[in-house]
């Protein structure tokens, strides 16, 4: 990581890294979803917000939740992982309120902020359920709690941080080992017990697409010029990487980094292969089975569920090929207590010293910045403007008052 300019004033250093503080309660912020059929129109609307898309064309999109019941699973696992953090916390002793806050859906960021500062809160710690950089993945929670601090009149009354991306920790790293090891054992059972004994196979690890736009603006542009691809794509193939060596039982298998869930305008350049598209190109290849490694994911939300479990599956299965997905992580206990340990980094003890001394990583790229550089993963809005934003060099709102 390299050095930008600071002032020790502020509270942060030259690395990005925010001093601790006495947090008084954690936020668990997650994109939300739809919890019955009368929901599904509306949290579209609120999701495509200010794009002008009619209901009709909405509807296109609402036959995946549709055919789920108008229930995204997405609601559910955020409450069993806020259940499995209070826990951890617990466990270690750490008294900590966890909030719960949605993007698109109730429980929405003002109304827990308001409901936050009623019940006394002051200084708020952000988790969001997205390991990567990125506009969608890290600026736009940023923007949430910025543009909500503004609309509820508590800009200067709330003091509102945010965990850092935590794609390189080994909380976030190490529940794919296992699993990519399963899922190994299980595709050449499956291609066995056909007859296909020692076929290859392709382990292809995919994660949301997104505009291209967005890419190339991902991350600090220091950085995004020392690399040789976009931030966002670097990380998830550093992440792909690190999982590989940790798997004796992968060596020698192809794989690759595919995207999936495209949505937008069919102008607009996306980040490909789609993951579709992808699996064919395998099999004309000769490969015989496929295990899908969700890295871009923390949760068995829709996108998931439909797009690999659904659709890719489908794709797969049409061509013959021996298929199996890897879970994300939902209440893994590696992951709930990364998540703690992230907590810890950034909570003062009683004598102001943070709870967990040093930043794991053991991914290239990180550890990520607790303050965000300016202009990192912006994004100029359709009327020029750009959203206020917490947990930046220049924030304006979120930060303490003189």
């Amino acid at each position: 990581m390299s050095e930008f300019a600071f002032d020790p004033r502020e509270g942060y250093d030259e690395n990005g890294r925010m001093e601790p503080k006495a947090y008084d309660a954690l936020v668990l912020s997650s994109f939300g979803g739809p919890e019955g059929q009368e929901d599904v129109i509306p949290f579209l609307r609120n999701v495509t917000a200010g794009r002008g898309i009619p209901d009709e064309r909405l509807e296109e999109v609402a036959t995946h939740y549709r055919a789920n019941g108008g229930i995204s699973p997405i609601n559910a696992q955020n409450r069993e992982l806020k259940a499995a953090i209070e826990a951890e916390l617990a466990t270690r002793g750490i008294e900590l309120p966890v909030l719960w806050a949605n993007r698109n859906w109730d429980p929405y960021v003002a109304e827990v902020l308001e409901e936050a500062y009623e019940a006394g809160h002051r200084r708020l710690l952000v988790l969001a359920t997205s390991a990567y950089s990125g506009y969608s993945s890290c600026r736009q929670y940023r923007e949430d709690y910025g543009v909500a601090l503004r609309e509820t009149g508590l800009e200067g009354k709330l003091e509102v941080d945010k965990i850092r991306q935590y794609f390189d920790t080994p909380g976030f790293v190490e529940p794919f080992v296992g699993d990519l090891a399963t899922g190994l054992a299980d595709v050449r059972a499956q291609l066995a017990a056909r007859g296909e004994e020692g076929a290859p196979i392709h382990i292809v690890f995919t994660t949301h697409s997104i505009p291209q736009t967005d890419a190339d603006a991902a991350g600090p542009r220091d950085l995004a010029a020392s690399i040789d691809t976009d931030v966002y794509s670097y990380q998830h193939l550093a992440v792909a990487r690190e999982i590989l060596s940790r798997v004796p039982s992968a060596e020698g298998v192809d794989w690759s980094l595919v995207f999936q869930s495209r949505s937008g305008a069919p102008h607009v350049p996306w980040l490909e292969p789609d993951i579709n598209d992808a699996i064919e190109e395998y099999a004309a290849a000769g490969t015989r089975g496929v295990v899908i490694v969700p890295i871009g994911f923390v949760s068995d939300h829709m996108e998931v569920v439909w797009d690999l479990d659904t659709e890719a599956k489908e794709t797969s299965e049409g061509l013959g090929l021996a298929f199996h997905r890897v879970p994300t992580h939902g209440t893994h206990q590696a992951f709930v207590s990364g998540v703690v340990d992230l907590v810890e980094e950034r909570l003062a003890g009683p004598d102001g010293n943070a709870l967990r001394e040093g930043r794991e990583s053991c991914v290239p790229g990180g550890p990520w910045y607790d303050v965000c550089r300016p202009n990192c993963c912006v994004k100029q809005m359709r009327d020029g403007t750009f959203k206020p934003t917490i947990a930046a060099v220049d924030s304006e709102v979120g930060v303490p008052q003189a």
